[in-house]
This record gives C-alpha cells, sequence and structure tokens, in this order.
C-alpha cells in the first residue's frame, strides 16, 4: 500500500465522526450561482447530494434561478427592473418567475440527481400548501414603502409534503414561489425561503452555497466562525451587504428557529457541501447562536 492509498482512507476517516453525527437529520441546501450554471459544479452538486442521502443524512434543496428569469424576460422583449436589490413583479413577470423556477430549473436539477441515481422530486411552495406567502413591503432608504408588485415573504411554512417524502427515500427540490391567501403568486426571495424551510424542519444544518468565499470582516479577511451578534454588528456596520445580507437573515431565522448551524460557503469549489460538513477545518463561515 502507498501513501496515496493511506491519505484517502485517512479523508474516509475523517469523515465517519460528521457521518455519525448527521445521520437521520436534515440538511437545507440553498443552490444558486455558479454551482447552479457550470457543467462540472452542477455535476459534483449532484454526487455531493446523493453521497448525504447514502449514509442516512436528508438533504432539501432549496434553489434560486434570477439570473434565468432576467434572461427569458428579454428574450419575451420585458425588460428586467429592480428597486434596492429587489425585482419588480408584476403579474405578467411572475408568470414568467413561475414558469422559470418551477416549470424550467426545478425540474433540471431534479433530473441530474436523478440521472446520477439518486431520487429527487421536485416541489414549488403551492404544492401540499407548503409555502403561504403575503405581500413583501419594501421602503426606501428615504423611508418611503412603495408597491413592487408581487414579491412575497414566506408567512408560514406546511412541512407536511418534505417530510413525507424524506420517509420514503427521496430528496426533495423546492423552487421559491408560494401562494398568497387568495390563491395569487407570489416571487420569494430563495435565500429567505431556504431560512425558513429550515426553521420549519428544526434543520441540523442551513447551507448556503455562494460565488464567494463566506463572510468577511471590515479588513478583507474570511471569517470562519460568526456569532449571531457578530453577525447582526457586522450589518449595523454596513460590512455585510448586498447579496449577503438575505442570507445572513436567513441563517439567522433558521437558527432562531432550531437549526444547530448555518453556513456560507464557496460553491465554485467542486464538493463543497462534503469540504465542509466532512472535514474538520470546512470552508467558509458558520454562523452560530
Amino acid at each position: 500500500m502507498n501513501e496515496d492509498d493511506l491519505r484517502r482512507a485517512e479523508i474516509l476517516m475523517e469523515a465517519l465522526p460528521y457521518i455519525r453525527e448527521f445521520r437521520g437529520k436534515t440538511v437545507i441546501i440553498k443552490y444558486g450561482g455558479s454551482a447552479m450554471e457550470q457543467a462540472n459544479l452542477k455535476e459534483s452538486f449532484a454526487l455531493d447530494v446523493i453521497l448525504l442521502h447514502l449514509v442516512g443524512i436528508h438533504p432539501v434543496i432549496v434553489h434560486g434561478g434570477g439570473p434565468q428569469i432576467g434572461a427569458l424576460m428579454k428574450r419575451l422583449g420585458k425588460e428586467p427592473r429592480f428597486i434596492g436589490g429587489m425585482r419588480v413583479t408584476d403579474e405578467e413577470t411572475v408568470e414568467i418567475v413561475e414558469m422559470v423556477l418551477v416549470g424550467k430549473i426545478n425540474k433540471e436539477i431534479v433530473a441530474l440527481i436523478n440521472h446520477h441515481g439518486g431520487r429527487a422530486v421536485g416541489l414549488s411552495g403551492k404544492d401540499a400548501d407548503l409555502i403561504r406567502a403575503r405581500r413583501r413591503p419594501h421602503r426606501l432608504p428615504s423611508g418611503e414603502e412603495i408597491d413592487i408588485g408581487l414579491v412575497g415573504e414566506v408567512e408560514a411554512v406546511n412541512p407536511d409534503a418534505i417530510r413525507l417524502l424524506e420517509q420514503n427515500g427521496f430528496i426533495p427540490v423546492i423552487a421559491p414561489v408560494g401562494a398568497g391567501h387568495n390563491g395569487e403568486t407570489y416571487n420569494i426571495n430563495a435565500d429567505l425561503v431556504a431560512g425558513e424551510v429550515a426553521a420549519a424542519l428544526g434543520a441540523e444544518k442551513l447551507i448556503h452555497l455562494t460565488d464567494v468565499q463566506g463572510i468577511v470582516d471590515a479588513s478583507g479577511r474570511l471569517t470562519s466562525t460568526l456569532s449571531r451578534k457578530d453577525a447582526e454588528r457586522l450589518v449595523q456596520d454596513g460590512v455585510i451587504e448586498g447579496g449577503m445580507l438575505p442570507k445572513v437573515e436567513s441563517s439567522l431565522r433558521a437558527l432562531k428557529g432550531g437549526t444547530a448551524k448555518a453556513h456560507i460557503i464557496d460553491g465554485r469549489l467542486p464538493h463543497a457541501i462534503l469540504l465542509e460538513l466532512f472535514t474538520r477545518e470546512g470552508i467558509g463561515t458558520e454562523i452560530v447562536l
């Protein structure tokens, strides 16, 4: 046996205590960014999810699709509009959103996992009353509240369908649209949906795949561990901003709901999920209470 063989065995043994600790528990994975766009990263993501499932961990995937929505809107001659980072969503736009997220991206992810030997099932927030939504108010920096259309926030999560799929050996894949009290469709930020689903399930972990290393401090250094208070301070100081804000908000919501740890990691790294879950050092940033 050579040194490479021994090293491979050591890697497997390093994963053992984590497999034992997380077996039978639910891990929510927010899937987006480069990991959802590059062919090699798509494949490593699917294989990571299947491996988790095979060792007895229950992965639940929540996906985004902002760039793909924008691309189809332009093809249909409709220019995307954003106010304060939020997509202005009229009735025509929400139809496009649902078409892309539920009809295209969700089924592509399901097919990818199934192609590699998994058993995935696609859901939207409308299925089995999974996500009940309400209109999300939007305030400008001036304090003025404006209407940006059918942009929603999660009012309630009914996890029964997810639990039923988990109990029967399936991997749920969730598109972030929800239904209002009158049956209207709402476009919801996928980061925030992931946090609410994690809270509703009492998940062991919430993992956000992003296009950055993790959360950096005021000097630009990667922060490996953050407490809730540290995260809130970085938000107040303007260090955490832009697209990182909903990820942190999502993480704090999950922790408040009983999730043990939330992780924000670099999805541009092949097998990022396994590196975070099954190695001592991990990668990215973990947020804890």
